[in-house]
């Protein structure tokens, strides 16, 4: 499975329609900690695939969500469930550390 792109327009209807609980990585093209973490949460949407999903917004093309949640910072992740928030952490960490983050809020 793929990283899925959202946008300001989709972000609340994705969030609270998803079947699955939510992964939402907030970050920027120009971020080098961003462009770092993609690689493990690419190879954990294949690997974690109908556990959760994970999806990212582009902080400069989609300002409203971040804004919204009080993003200071990138990569910023949230896990929503049934719409709400359960887990948010910022900053880049290993792939083991980021799966078992991911697990524990799951």
């Amino acid at each position: 499975m793929a990283i899925i792109e959202l946008t300001d327009a989709a972000f609340d209807q994705q969030i609270n329609d998803s079947k699955t609980p939510i992964l939402i990585d907030f970050r920027a093209d120009w971020c080098g900690p961003c462009r770092q973490l993609e690689p493990a949460l690419e190879e954990l949407s294949t690997e974690l695939a109908g556990t959760i999903t994970i999806a990212s917004v582009d902080i400069d093309q989609n300002p409203n969500a971040p804004s919204k949640l009080g993003v200071r910072g990138i990569p910023a992740l949230f896990i929503f469930k049934n719409g709400d928030v359960v887990a948010q952490a910022t900053g880049v960490r290993p792939k083991s550390a980021l799966k078992k983050w991911i697990e524990d809020a799951i």
